[in-house]
């Protein structure tokens, strides 16, 4: 009996469920933080599987220790830059441009713009905290399309930090799926920005349909906004958000025109150029980059001094290092699963059929990262847990018939829906914008659910239609 009981435990679906289960009960039932979670998780599945006992503890400190060493600084800088982005007034600038070109009669559409840039390097309680107060004030000017700016802010927010590294999600993502950093950047954008035009008409529709009136703050004063002439030039405010999109989208281009030319008697020019990308287009030198001129900029606006610099770079980091150890116990759990040999159960179940079961495996990881969302709140912990679990299947591009990148977008798109009252996105949204929560359903979680469709559905015509195998 207990022989059979101990064949049950260590068969690989029953491991992966135990682990899944660990996950969501810990955060859920003990309210644990989310690297608690993962990290206990992560020893529970490796005791479960296959090894030396005496190994079975270290190797989840190794899988923690490689995880962290492929994301770590690049999680470090991104906070490095968004918090100088936010005390220069560059952030500021850059939405304020933003509202100057289209006009106030779209600033809705500025708006959501303005959220799909900042979110690239800044988190998004941050963007919420940088944004809603110029939605509040647009609204004092009109006095109309509340609802409009609100939900645009949010739409354009949610898609760049669900899709597009160097945000936490898609940067474990890209990692544990296997994918190239550049090509994540490169269809997150060409995924996002559809879905952004779509998002946008849905927040018109939403705000002809609900008469939701701007509330005032209770507890405190609304802050006044700085003057323009205290705001730095907007080419330097977008250097630090764009230099390393570009950067690292160069590395991606070049090597692969390198790898698609014919190999000659030397070397050519594509293969030169590839390997100077590669180095300047490396993750954590284009962010390194960013954040020395993001810096450079925060002491030239604000005047400060090294020991004030100092300071203000050591409270990002210890935000950025919450995240670190959530994304890397989330590669221990990944590392374990796999270790589980989940692969070779679903091969066996799935056997290795070609487009068809690849479209059912978007359809999976879609609604397990769903539900992951709903039962245990954090957008960023479901797409970590989800691509762990799926990574763990060890399915190649071969049996998929298309990229694994698409894996990471049907995540991610997963990880949007379900936003209730166990989400901190939900009450940042909800206070910051002073709605009751039911309003708060009707207008943030109906969004993230409209983006969460729209961007499954353009990855699969994507996946189908573009396959990049």
């Amino acid at each position: 009996m207990l022989e059979s009981l101990l064949v049950w435990l260590t068969s690989p679906l029953v491991i992966l469920l135990l682990g899944l289960v660990t996950v969501v009960g810990l955060i859920l039932v003990l309210r644990l933080n989310a690297f608690l979670a993962l990290i206990s998780a992560a020893m529970l599945v490796s005791l479960l599987s296959p090894g030396e006992m005496s190994e079975k503890i270290a190797r989840v400190a190794e899988a923690f220790g490689s995880a962290a060493g492929s994301i770590g600084i690049v999680i470090a800088l991104a906070a490095i830059i968004g918090k100088c982005l936010m005390d220069s007034g560059a952030a500021d600038r850059i939405v304020r441009s933003f509202l100057k070109w289209m006009g106030e009669k779209r600033a809705g559409a500025a708006l959501f713009s303005a959220g799909f840039v900042l979110s690239v390097p800044v988190f998004i309680d941050t963007v919420f905290y940088l944004l809603i107060p110029l939605a509040r004030s647009l609204w004092r000017r009109t006095h109309h399309n509340y609802v409009l700016y609100v939900t645009a802010i949010a739409g354009g927010a949610v898609l760049t930090h669900t899709l597009v590294p160097p945000t936490p999600g898609p940067l474990l993502m890209a990692e544990n799926l296997g994918v190239d950093l550049g090509l994540m950047i490169l269809v997150g954008l060409a995924i996002g920005i559809p879905s952004a035009v779509i998002g946008l008409v849905a927040c018109g529709v939403m705000n002809r349909m609900l008469d939701i009136p701007m509330r005032p703050y209770t507890a405190e004063d609304e802050p006044e906004p700085l003057d323009d002439d205290q705001l730095p030039r907007l080419w330097i405010s977008l250097m630090p958000v764009l230099l390393p999109v570009v950067l690292i989208s160069l590395k991606t281009i070049t090597t692969a025109y390198a790898a698609a030319e014919t190999v000659g008697s030397g070397p050519t020019l594509a293969k030169t150029l590839a390997d100077i990308a590669s180095v300047i287009g490396n993750a954590n030198l284009a962010l390194l980059l960013s954040a020395a001129i993001a810096m450079i900029t925060l002491v030239r606006q604000r005047g400060l001094t090294l020991k004030q610099l100092g300071a203000t770079t050591e409270t990002a980091l210890m935000s950025g290092g919450v995240i670190i150890l959530i994304t890397s116990g989330g590669g221990a759990f990944g590392a374990m699963l796999r270790l589980a040999g989940i692969k070779d159960t679903i091969e066996a179940f799935a056997g290795t059929g070609g487009n068809s079961s690849g479209m059912l495996l978007l359809l999976i990881g879609f609604a397990v990262a769903a539900l992951m969302k709903v039962a245990q709140g954090s957008g960023t912990v479901s797409m970590i847990t989800t691509s762990a679990m799926v990574a763990a299947m060890g399915v190649e591009p071969s049996q998929l018939g298309f990229h694994p990148v698409y894996l990471a977008t049907a995540i991610g798109a997963g990880s949007m829906t379900g936003s209730w009252m166990n989400d901190s996105g939900f009450w940042i949204f909800s206070r910051m914008g002073v709605m009751t929560e039911l309003e708060t359903l009707k207008t943030w979680s109906l969004m993230l659910t409209i983006l969460s469709v729209t961007v499954l559905g353009l990855t699969l015509v994507a996946a189908w239609a573009v396959p990049l195998v």
